[in-house]
C-alpha cells in the first residue's frame, strides 16, 4: 500500500500517458476515437483469411485478393491528395471511411464466393484516401515534438481491441467459423459508423486544410494531379523522405503477408483450432502495448536508428521461430508465444516508427499531395507481395514468412546505410 502513490506518480510521468492527457483539438479527437476502429475491424482480422478459405477460396485466390486490395489502394492513393485538399480533411475522412469500411462490411457479411471478396477489396482500397486525410487531420495542428508520441498512442489504440478477442473466440466455438465471422462484420459496420460520426462531430478543419480548400476551389480533382511532377521532385530532393518510403514499403509488405497468411499457417500447418486463433493476436497486442509504453519511449530519445534496427531484428526472430514451430505438440504453443513476443516488439515499434518517419520528413505546406504520392508508391511497391505470398503458401505455408525475413533484413541494411550517411 505504501508504494501506491509512488507507482501512480511514476505512471503520470510516463511520456505517452502525459501526452494522452495533454492532447486537445483534432489530435485528441483522432486519438480518442481510434479504439473504435480496433473494436470494429480488428476483431475480424484474426479470421479474415480463414473465413475466405471456409467460403471456398484457395490460398492463391486469397493472395490475389490481397493484391487487388493493394492495387485499389494505389489508385485511391493517387487521388487522395487532391480529394483531401478539395473536400477538406474532416469531410474526406468521414465520406471515405464509410466507403472503405462500412460498405465492404456489408459485402463481407453476405460473401458467398470469390467475387464478393473481389468487389469488397475494390471498395476497401478507398481507405488510402481517408488514411491521408485522417493523418492530415491529426497532425497538421499538432506540435512537432508530439508527433512520435501521437502515433504511438494510435498504435496502442488499435492494439487495445485485442483484449476483446475472447468474444470472437467464444462466438466461433459456439456458432462455428462462418456465422460467427458474419456477426463480427455486423458489429464492425455498427461500431465503425459510430466512430465516423464521433470523429466528425468533435473535430474541426485544420488551418492548412482551410487554406488548401480555398486554393483548390474551382479546380477538378484530376486537374490537381497534373502538378504531381513538382510534388515528386519535393520528395526526391529529401533523403529522409526516400528513406521513410523504403521503410514504410517494407513494413507494409511484411504486414500484408502477416495479416493474410498468419492465420493460415497457424490454423492449417500448426493445427491450432479456429476458436483459439484470436487469443494469440491478443497476446501479441498486449505485449506491443507494453513495449510502446515502457520500452520504446526510452529508445527514441536521441535517434530513431536504434529502435528501427531492434524492431527489424526482433521481427526477424519472431518470423523465424514461427517457421520452425512444429505442429500439434506442447512445444507448438510455447514457440508460437515466443514468436509473438518478438513480433509484438517488432510490429509495434516499426508501425509507429514508419508513420513517424513519414510525418517528420514530409513537406508541411503540401502534406496532402506529398502523402498521396508516398502512399501510391508504397502501395505499388507492396501490391505484388499478396499474390507472391499466395503462390509461396501453395507450395509451403512457411514460405511467405521466409520472404518476410528477407524483406526485414533489407530494412536493417537500409537503416544502417541511411544513418551512416546522415552522420557523415
Amino acid at each position: 500500500m505504501g508504494n501506491r502513490p509512488h507507482v501512480i506518480e511514476k505512471m503520470a510521468k510516463n511520456a505517452l500517458i502525459q501526452t494522452l492527457l495533454e492532447l486537445h483539438g483534432n489530435p485528441r479527437a483522432c486519438v480518442y476515437t481510434e479504439p473504435l476502429w480496433g473494436l470494429s475491424m480488428n476483431l475480424c482480422l484474426s479470421y479474415a483469411s480463414v473465413y475466405m478459405l471456409a467460403i471456398g477460396l484457395k490460398d492463391t485466390e486469397v493472395g490475389f485478393i490481397a493484391t487487388v486490395y493493394m492495387l485499389s489502394q494505389v489508385v485511391f492513393a493517387f487521388l487522395s491528395g487532391p480529394i483531401t485538399d478539395k473536400l477538406g480533411r474532416r469531410a474526406t475522412t468521414a465520406v471515405f471511411d464509410f466507403l472503405a469500411w462500412s460498405v465492404p462490411c456489408l459485402i463481407w457479411i453476405k460473401a458467398e464466393n470469390f467475387w464478393f471478396f473481389f468487389i469488397a477489396a475494390l471498395f476497401n482500397g478507398a481507405m488510402k484516401v481517408s488514411t491521408n486525410s485522417w493523418d492530415c487531420l491529426m497532425v497538421e495542428d499538432a506540435e512537432r515534438s508530439q508527433i512520435t508520441k501521437i502515433y504511438s498512442l494510435v498504435i496502442v489504440s488499435g492494439q487495445l481491441s485485442a483484449l476483446f478477442a475472447p468474444i470472437a473466440s467464444v462466438l466461433v466455438s459456439r456458432l462455428t467459423l462462418v456465422p460467427a465471422v458474419r456477426i463480427l462484420y455486423c458489429n464492425a459496420f455498427i461500431v465503425m459508423g459510430l466512430k465516423i460520426g464521433l470523429l466528425y462531430f468533435f473535430s474541426r478543419e485544420t488551418r492548412t486544410g482551410l487554406i488548401r480548400r480555398r486554393e483548390t476551389k474551382g479546380q477538378s480533382v484530376f486537374a490537381l494531379t497534373r502538378d504531381y511532377g513538382a510534388v515528386l521532385k519535393i520528395i526526391l530532393s529529401s533523403r529522409g523522405s526516400i528513406f521513410s518510403l523504403i521503410v514504410t514499403a517494407l513494413v507494409g509488405a511484411v504486414g500484408m503477408i502477416n495479416i493474410t497468411f498468419w492465420q493460415i499457417i497457424v490454423n492449417k500447418k500448426l493445427l491450432i483450432p479456429d476458436a483459439q486463433l484470436p487469443l494469440f493476436p491478443m497476446f501479441r497486442s498486449i505485449l506491443a502495448i507494453a513495449f510502446l509504453f515502457f520500452v520504446i519511449p526510452h529508445l527514441i530519445k536521441k535517434s530513431l536508428k536504434t529502435p528501427l534496427v531492434l524492431g527489424f531484428a526482433s521481427y526477424i526472430l519472431g518470423q523465424t521461430i514461427l517457421v520452425l514451430a512444429p505442429a500439434r505438440t506442447p512445444l507448438t504453443y510455447a514457440m508460437l508465444c515466443l514468436s509473438l513476443v518478438f513480433d509484438g516488439f517488432g510490429s509495434g515499434a516499426l508501425a509507429m516508427l514508419a508513420e513517424s518517419l513519414v510525418a517528420l520528413h514530409i513537406n508541411a505546406a503540401e502534406r496532402a499531395r506529398v502523402a498521396a504520392i508516398q502512399l501510391m508508391v508504397i502501395m505499388f511497391a507492396t501490391a505484388p507481395f499478396g499474390w507472391i505470398g499466395g503462390i509461396l503458401s501453395d507450395v509451403s505455408r512457411s514460405l511467405p514468412f521466409v520472404l518476410n525475413t528477407v524483406l526485414l533484413s533489407f530494412g536493417i541494411a537500409a537503416t544502417v546505410i541511411f544513418y551512416r550517411k546522415e552522420r557523415g
